[in-house]
């Protein structure tokens, strides 16, 4: 069976709420924060340009200065190279989650008190 709808109840859209899914109602502040701190994507930005410079600038500084045109020898170094800041960017972002996780820990036992 079907039922009838009574018209005269229902809202009409402009009476209804204006919060429709995750969007916010018309009276609340919209957050705008990104999503990602910007000490971490200056970070990210700093690593990616060393991960660029810093073998090609190995490999062109030691080809003939060090390695008297060896460009074997060089290519080895740039490939080291290109590993120890890929290190290097685990070892800040390891770290940098540690303290995230100390930080909410403290933060956690301090609502507690």
């Amino acid at each position: 069976m079907a039922t009838r709808r009574i018209i005269s109840q229902e809202k009409t859209l402009l009476e209804k709420d204006d919060s429709i899914g995750s969007s916010p109602a018309a009276g609340e502040k919209s957050n705008i924060t990104p999503a990602v701190p910007t000490a971490v994507i200056v970070k990210l930005l700093a690593f990616t340009l060393a991960m660029i410079v810093v073998p090609i600038g190995s490999y062109y500084l030691t080809v003939d200065n060090l390695f008297n045109g060896n460009s074997t020898f060089a290519g080895a170094l740039a490939a080291i190279m290109a590993n120890v800041v890929l290190v290097g960017y685990i070892i800040v972002a390891v770290q940098e989650d540690q303290t995230d996780q100390l930080g909410e820990s403290t933060r956690d036992k301090k609502k507690d008190l």
